[in-house]
C-alpha cells in the first residue's frame, strides 16, 4: 500500500528509523524479462498475434503491478 508523503518526510527526522524494504523490484524485472523472451519465441516461431497479444497483456499487467493496484 502506497505511504503518504507526510510520513516518508516525517522519517527523515527520525534517527533511529528502520530502513525501508525492499520493493520487489528484482522479481518484476525477472518476470519482465521471462515474459517478453516468452513472446518473442512464440512470434520467432509465427505465431505474431499470440505472441503480440501476449507482449500487450502483460505489459499492462506489469503497469497495473508497478503503480499497486
Amino acid at each position: 500500500m502506497a505511504e503518504d508523503d507526510f510520513r516518508r518526510w516525517e522519517r527523515e527526522f527520525d534517527s533511529g528509523a528502520p530502513e525501508e524494504e525492499p520493493s520487489g523490484g528484482r522479481g518484476m524485472v525477472l518476470a519482465a524479462g521471462v515474459t517478453a523472451t516468452g513472446c518473442a519465441a512464440m512470434i520467432a516461431m509465427g505465431e505474431v498475434s499470440l505472441g503480440t497479444a501476449g507482449l500487450v497483456l502483460s505489459s499492462i499487467i506489469l503497469l497495473l503491478w508497478r503503480i499497486g493496484m
